[in-house]
């Protein structure tokens, strides 16, 4: 039997962003994926960055696995030609089975869901819930206020210090995939 392939999460926009660079790194981030032999796990959405992610990953031989609740299965066209396509009843089912079915998670730019999902993930690290890689993708520069704001938050007694140690910023796709494969392959 073989093993099961690294699976990736990434959390992203539903739109494509105002910069080019969005979609360059959303597309770079797919054939990745694919190129190395990983497995892609979204939002199973077919627009915006979660389209180009899953359709480079596509085409670059991975196999993807894409939960949408069933609300946004018109607004975020639902993709049904993935690996696997599974459509929960709600937002809350869809984080989960994302969430479980990864190794690691990466967060390229994104709008308000993306935020969401990344202070999950973020939260339960921070209660010990998980130690999974989070990589925030800081693509031209889209993340530096979110980050000052969790210098805030630090400065401002609501965080300890260590909440940065959580996660990682990488300002490319190459800086990801390296923290990735560091920390991927010290906890095989």
């Amino acid at each position: 039997m073989s093993e099961a392939p690294l699976s990736i999460c990434v959390y992203c926009g539903s739109r494509p962003g105002a910069d080019p660079a969005y979609v360059g790194a959303a597309q770079d981030l797919g054939s990745a994926i694919g190129a190395k032999g990983w497995r892609l796990v979204y939002g199973a959405g077919d627009v915006g960055l979660m389209g180009e992610v899953a359709r480079t990953a596509q085409s670059a031989g991975a196999e993807t696995f894409g939960v949408i609740p069933e609300h946004l299965v018109k607004m975020e066209v639902g993709k049904v030609d993935l690996s696997k396509y599974i459509v929960t009843e709600n937002m809350h089912e869809r984080k989960k089975v994302m969430f479980m079915n990864a190794n690691a998670i990466t967060v390229l730019p994104g709008g308000a869901g993306s935020l969401d999902e990344f202070f999950e993930v973020l939260t339960w690290a921070q209660l010990g819930l998980h130690n999974k890689p989070i990589i925030l993708l800081d693509i031209a520069g889209y993340w530096h206020p979110l980050l000052s704001l969790i210098d805030h938050i630090i400065d401002q007694g609501f965080a300890s210090p260590s909440l940065k140690e959580l996660f990682t910023t990488a300002d490319s796709v190459d800086s990801a995939l390296s923290q990735l494969e560091l920390t991927l392959n010290l906890k095989q």
